[in-house]
């Protein structure tokens, strides 16, 4: 468990005196599985074990996680997020963000001398290798995702050109590949498994012969979670979504949870709850995106009890077990 989910928490177990529940609000239906996975662990570890290790400052390239908490906390404790190389002094210790960077990117930091930890999640250097391996052998690309989102940028440039990215099923009739004969597709992890499969359907249908990935790039913590979703929206009356508006998969669960019928909510944390949400609600499903500290659900937990909630119940669900190794160097 890293530093981030040691922290105290108030208790949530016991609703708060003197407060008056509203309309119908009763219980609180909590999804499984929700927050961190093992991608977004790793990330926070290498920065807050950097820190322990090495002392401050520490350099992180973008934010090591797209969680405002999270990144406040280990700007509190001595990482400074950066965009631009620049910005970082000669000597440094430097992470590259979960989200990876491009190959201009590596070449540039390791010109400067920087001592470099890469907090990539595995999952996405899969992919990043696949890329590789596939360009090799004189494939083109085309990418399912969304632009100007930092994965999508270091997946793109993990090449100087012949990777074409597509955001959705319109995008896909104005992709001009080269040639046809040899192309794959591959997809940013964290997208709509559902906004990806149609987009997928699209490019088969244009490049029937389209190499598809062995396994598919979505990766597991982003599909349990949106699965999580389809299960709980039919159970509840609203979906409250814990994550940062730069969460991308986040942003997929809130949006599929719309999409299934049920009124739905993201909040950075509880002070962004509105108590009229709640009005004739009787049951809230609560879930957390893949970089939300659990932290941050239990204090949800508490200011929706504070409005009426008696009762939490946690759904069934995929235990995630996924554990990945710390790079070298950073063992205390």
């Amino acid at each position: 468990m890293n530093a981030i989910n040691k922290i105290a928490t108030q208790a949530v177990n016991t609703p708060a005196t003197g407060q008056k529940s509203i309309n119908k609000l009763e219980s609180i239906l909590l999804a499984e599985p929700r927050g961190f996975c093992a991608g977004v662990d790793r990330a926070i570890d290498i920065v807050d074990i950097a820190l322990q290790k090495f002392g401050a400052p520490i350099y992180v390239r973008h934010e090591i996680v797209h969680n405002t908490y999270v990144v406040n906390d280990l700007k509190a404790r001595g990482a400074i997020f950066i965009e631009e190389l620049s910005d970082v002094p000669a000597g440094a210790t430097l992470v590259f963000s979960a989200h990876g960077v491009s190959k201009a990117v590596q070449q540039e930091a390791a010109a400067r001398g920087f001592q470099i930890f890469d907090a990539t999640c595995p999952l996405v250097t899969k992919v990043h290798v696949e890329v590789a391996k596939l360009h090799a052998e004189g494939y083109e690309f085309i990418m399912i995702g969304h632009a100007g989102h930092p994965e999508v940028e270091g997946t793109m440039g993990q090449l100087n050109g012949g990777i074409h990215l597509v955001d959705s099923v319109e995008d896909v009739a104005h992709v001009q590949p080269a040639q046809t004969e040899k192309l794959a597709l591959v997809t940013q992890t964290t997208l709509s498994v559902d906004d990806a499969a149609a987009i997928t359907a699209a490019v088969m249908a244009r490049f029937p012969k389209v190499r598809q990935p062995k396994m598919q790039d979505i990766c597991y913590a982003t599909q349990n979670r949106q699965d999580a979703i389809k299960i709980m929206s039919p159970q509840v009356d609203m979906v409250i979504v814990v994550g940062s508006p730069t969460s991308s998969n986040s942003n997929r669960l809130a949006e599929l949870a719309t999409r299934l019928g049920t009124e739905s909510h993201m909040v950075d944390n509880a002070s962004e709850l509105d108590p009229a949400w709640f009005t004739n609600k009787t049951t809230i499903g609560l879930t957390a995106g893949a970089s939300a500290p659990e932290v941050l659900v239990d204090q949800v937990i508490a200011r929706i009890k504070e409005l009426g909630a008696v009762s939490v119940r946690k759904m069934d669900g995929v235990q995630e077990t996924m554990k990945f190794p710390l790079p070298k160097g950073l063992k205390l």
